[in-house]
C-alpha cells in the first residue's frame, strides 16, 4: 500500500517547524507556535520555497518527510491553526485549511 508522502522544513537549531502566521499575528512567548504549517508535495519544492524567499536561511533547515495519516497529529501536538499546502513555491500560492 502506497501513501502519500509530504514535506515540511524543521529548523536544524530548535526543532520548530516553518509555518505561516496571519498578518500581525506573533507567536505568544510562553505558548507553543501558532500558525499554518506549511506543507510542500515534493523535497525540491520545499527547497525552491526556501531559496527563493529565504536564501540565507537555506542551510538552517532541514527537510522532514510526513505521511498523510501523520499530517493530523503533528498539527495537532504542535498546536497549528492547520496547513498551508504549497502548490507553487516561486510566487508562492498557498491554499490554506483550517483544522476546526
Amino acid at each position: 500500500m502506497v501513501s502519500q508522502l509530504y514535506y515540511v522544513l524543521r529548523s536544524r537549531a530548535d526543532g520548530s517547524y516553518l509555518v505561516a502566521r496571519p498578518h500581525g499575528e506573533s507567536p505568544p512567548a510562553q505558548l507553543r507556535p501558532s500558525g499554518f504549517l506549511l506543507v510542500f508535495t515534493a523535497d525540491y519544492d520545499a527547497l525552491s520555497y526556501l531559496n527563493a524567499h529565504a536564501p540565507e536561511l537555506s542551510d538552517k533547515f532541514a527537510i522532514e518527510t510526513v505521511t498523510a495519516s501523520g499530517l493530523k497529529p503533528l498539527i495537532n501536538r504542535w498546536n497549528f491553526q492547520g496547513l498551508g499546502m504549497v502548490s507553487d513555491p516561486r510566487l508562492p500560492q498557498v491554499e490554506f485549511f483550517d483544522r476546526s
